[in-house]
């Protein structure tokens, strides 16, 4: 079934409609489907302490790189959706992998490096599947045809360019329990450095004019706009913040399971205070974003083409 005819039969089976409902119905499936993807990538993030917040920050850090780069606000609404979505087959990788603190080796790596291919075959089935495979499958590609899956160099898509330069980006600038993240400046030079071997130019050139714009500081450290990572003093993974988090929740690091309370200063901003307890199973189970999903998806609908529109073209 192609995706114009599955969009075709997700609306019929919500009833008969004129126009103007049929294309608020067409919004509400698009809506659907979009969530479906974006939760699916969530629960990825959800086993990794380390990387709280990392597929919000890719998501924006690409957004903002095609625009900046002058792709258009419907290409860059795309690759946004592409950067959220971009590490989904880390769901076939082991927990002690995914999880280990130090280096891995090579035998490890070689299973990180199946995550590209394992979320593109996740895709396959989904009726918008096509919208983000470049960023899924290719994010790992290189210019110098270094990268993995393929080692392809060649007319590489703009998805997986930007998608590729941003997530390396907050990888360099994320704090792990092994080291303390970079300065914006230190990987944009390092970034730069690396411009037609590992990077696409042209995406680098507009990730560091971002940078010299002082347009990624309310992004890097944070879990999502004006949102800050807090820090687990025990062990040092990330504890990421949502919208919704008020003084006096109880939050979890999601490594050495030790509980938090969430407090608030003299000025309001929160900060987690450990409470000597221990998270229980029930506690450490990964919790949707509600929110911030629904926030991706409406930027998306809101920008992007209608699916129909996108079978036409």
């Amino acid at each position: 079934m192609t995706n114009k005819s599955w969009l075709a039969r997700l609306l019929s089976l919500m009833g008969p409609s004129d126009a103007t409902n049929e294309k608020a119905a067409s919004s509400e499936a698009s809506r659907q489907l979009l969530a479906s993807l974006l939760n699916m990538a969530w629960f990825v993030e959800a086993r990794d302490p380390y990387t709280g917040g990392h597929l919000w920050r890719v998501s924006r850090y690409s957004r903002m790189v095609a625009e900046q780069a002058g792709l258009g606000s419907k290409a860059a609404a795309s690759i946004g959706l592409g950067g959220f979505l971009h590490d989904l087959g880390k769901i076939a990788v082991p927990d002690s992998i995914l999880r280990k603190a130090g280096k891995l080796t090579d035998e490890e790596y070689d299973v990180i490096k199946t995550h590209p291919s394992v979320g593109s075959r996740m895709l396959a089935g989904h009726p918008l599947g096509h919208m983000v495979e470049d960023a899924v499958l290719l994010h790992h590609e290189r210019p110098d045809g270094l990268g993995y899956p393929f080692g392809r160099s060649a007319d590489l898509p703009n998805m997986a360019l930007v998608v590729g330069v941003c997530d390396a980006f907050d990888a360099m600038t994320s704090h792990r329990p092994y080291r303390a993240g970079m300065p914006i400046e230190k990987a944009i030079a390092i970034i730069q450095g690396e411009a037609g071997k590992q990077f696409d130019p042209r995406f680098c050139s507009s990730l560091s004019a971002l940078a010299k714009d002082g347009a990624l500081v309310h992004v890097a450290g944070h879990s999502d706009v004006g949102i800050p990572l807090q820090s687990c003093p025990n062990c040092g993974p990330t504890l990421a913040l949502t919208r919704n988090s008020q003084a006096g929740k109880l939050i979890y690091c999601r490594n050495c399971t030790g509980q938090f309370k969430l407090a608030s200063d003299s000025g309001g901003k929160l900060f987690a205070e450990p409470t000597g307890e221990m998270g229980k199973p029930n506690d450490l189970m990964p919790e949707l974003d509600h929110d911030l999903i629904k926030h991706t998806i409406r930027e998306a609908v809101d920008e992007l083409p209608s699916l129909l529109e996108l079978e036409e073209q």
